[in-house]
């Protein structure tokens, strides 16, 4: 049933991308058209129009489209010659670019809606009569480079959402409006986390103090659990020279995605797009043998990526960010125990920071790959084991796997239901052969090692975006900017105030006092606007008592508690990582 509503959505909206086409043709005669393809919720189509749209257009067109969908127009699918197609488009340049891209093999097709056609496979539902004008929405106008090539004209893109029936409509906007609530580009300017400054380099980021905080307060964690789970930290340059990215390989099949050489001592040298190059001139730097196995090797290293500007978005999308990164170094006979364990260890990772939807994704050989085909079985059959041991729900991508070895994709779902992919484990089979790792083994012979990339958070920049939209900024204690806010209710208790800050900076806990001539109630709700978990509220009772009144961030409030059981408290919270 859920394939066949799946279905049925993608025609209704596919059909609506075809009726704001016209709509949009009848607005703009001269207007040429691109493609218009229905999309996760919803549906697009680019124009290339005699002007700029601006939103009062997107009413305009709306009125038009519920006009011709209440004309209850056929859709009527025609295969026709190129020659007929070319014929009936000799006014469209992108459609006759298209029709020359259609391989000589296939079909070509059109689909008409009364004097309207477009050049289309579809499908299509029967009529616009099946189509509810009160279940589809115009949300947006956005630029977008023809067939998405810096180099090409840029497009007008209008973005509509299409559903069944109106309820189903409400309860997707209402799922926006939460959206838009989280943004992380809007939390982390409200809450003065990170920048992003175009002129001074795009994608990539500026941490603010309180930001920063946050972000050292995942990576401090993270470091102690690699410690705890018999890692060893690296750290390695932000450049090298082209040699390196020679044997790597990534000159040959990543250059477009690094950034421009730049020219030392007459030598390329390149800003490193991934860490492993480097682990692997460490591991090559001395001779190993099997009692040296397995190699656990982890670094927080920034690496920068030449993303076209047109992807990049918040902290989701950057050029430069720093990779969660891992490479274990190991046996044949050590690598099932291997994958188990770092699996294990994943799912550890991301359920402390409150993610508990976990599924797997398996991708496995593709056809074009590097690697005895005995390596790759046994490879694929440890992650399968790991899974399936975790007792995760996977799906297999059969032969999804990169060329050099196979992988487990973790996914998460956030508060949101949406779904983000964050922990991988990887096998690689190409970069030991490149580098020619050995070890000796057991019977003196030098061997190749098993490598084993991994990364639990993916890029510490993605996973605190991924994070602040999950909490929708109000962190948990442990990983607050600031846990605790001090107030004093008037200026004679501010002594009593600076006394509690020193006492709770001392634990290690971070906190302020606010010493302004703000009125009490505007110093809470400036504290909770910033979000901060607890405010300690100090008068005259409080202050004779050693005690405080702690007022939580969900506007709950407990009177008189011991500064000492205050401490206890929050010692807890932030131990056993729990939310308020």
């Amino acid at each position: 049933m859920a394939k066949d509503n799946d279905e049925k959505l993608h025609k209704i909206r596919h059909s609506m991308a075809h009726v704001m086409a016209e709509a949009v043709l009848e607005m703009f005669p001269a207007a040429q058209i691109a493609i218009g393809p229905s999309i996760d919720n919803g549906f697009y189509y680019d124009f290339d129009l005699p002007r700029q749209l601006i939103p009062d257009d997107l009413e305009e067109i709306t009125s038009r489209m519920k006009r011709i969908i209440g004309e209850k127009k056929e859709f009527v699918r025609k295969v026709v010659t190129r020659a007929e197609a070319q014929e009936m488009f000799a006014d469209q340049v992108y459609k006759l670019e298209l029709i020359k891209a259609i391989p000589e093999d296939d079909e070509v097709s059109v689909y008409n809606q009364g004097a309207f056609t477009d050049l289309c496979r579809g499908p299509h539902m029967e009529s616009t009569q099946q189509l509810n004008p009160q279940a589809f929405k115009l949300l947006s106008i956005a630029g977008a480079y023809w067939r998405g090539k810096e180099t090409n004209p840029m497009l007008t893109r209008i973005y509509g959402t299409a559903w069944a029936n109106p309820k189903e409509l409400r309860l997707y906007l209402k799922h926006l409006e939460d959206v838009e609530k989280r943004d992380h580009r809007k939390l982390g300017k409200e809450l003065d986390l990170f920048s992003l400054h175009e002129e001074a380099g795009p994608g990539l980021v500026y941490w603010h103090p309180k930001g920063a905080r946050i972000k050292l307060a995942i990576e401090d964690f993270w470091r102690a659990e690699h410690y705890k789970n018999g890692y060893e930290m690296v750290s390695t340059p932000h450049v090298g020279k082209s040699w390196l990215w020679e044997t790597s390989g990534h000159l040959d099949f990543y250059k477009e995605g690094m950034y421009p050489a730049m020219v030392m001592d007459k030598a390329d040298y390149y800003a490193k797009p991934m860490n492993c190059p480097f682990h692997i001139m460490i591991y090559n730097n001395t001779k190993h043998s099997y009692r040296d196995l397995p190699c656990r090797w982890a670094e927080l290293g920034t690496v920068y990526r030449y993303e076209n500007s047109g992807a990049l978005h918040g902290l989701l999308r950057v050029r430069g960010f720093t990779q969660d990164d891992a490479h274990i170094i190991c046996t044949p006979e050590q690598m099932e125990g291997e994958i188990l364990e770092v699996l294990r260890f994943s799912l550890f990772m991301l359920r402390s920071f409150g993610f508990t939807d976990i599924s797997a994704y398996l991708s496995t050989q593709p056809e074009k790959s590097v690697g005895e085909k005995s390596k790759w079985d046994a490879a694929t059959e440890s992650l399968r084991k790991a899974i399936e041991a975790e007792g995760l729900e996977y799906q297999v991508d059969e032969g999804g796997g990169a060329f050099y070895g196979p992988k487990i994709d973790l996914k998460i779902k956030d508060a949101l239901g949406r779904q983000w992919q964050l922990s991988t484990v990887q096998f690689d089979f190409n970069l030991p052969e490149r580098f020619k790792m050995t070890f000796v083994d057991t019977d003196g012979v030098e061997k190749q090692p098993f490598v084993i990339h991994r990364a639990l958070l993916g890029s510490i920049e993605r996973f605190f975006g991924v994070l602040l939209e999950h909490y929708a900024g109000a962190f948990p204690p442990w990983l607050a900017a600031e846990q605790v806010r001090i107030i004093p209710v008037a200026e004679p208790f501010n002594d009593y105030g600076q006394k509690i800050e020193m006492l709770l900076k001392e634990e290690g806990f971070r906190v302020s006092v606010d010493l302004s001539n703000d009125r009490m109630n505007a110093k809470i709700r400036k504290a909770q606007k910033e979000k901060i978990p607890y405010m300690l509220i100090l008068g005259e009772k409080e202050a004779e008592n050693n005690a405080v009144s702690c007022r939580y961030r969900s506007g709950k409030q407990e009177n008189g508690i011991p500064v000492t059981d205050f401490v206890e408290f929050l010692q807890e919270k932030v131990e056993k990582k729990e939310d308020l």
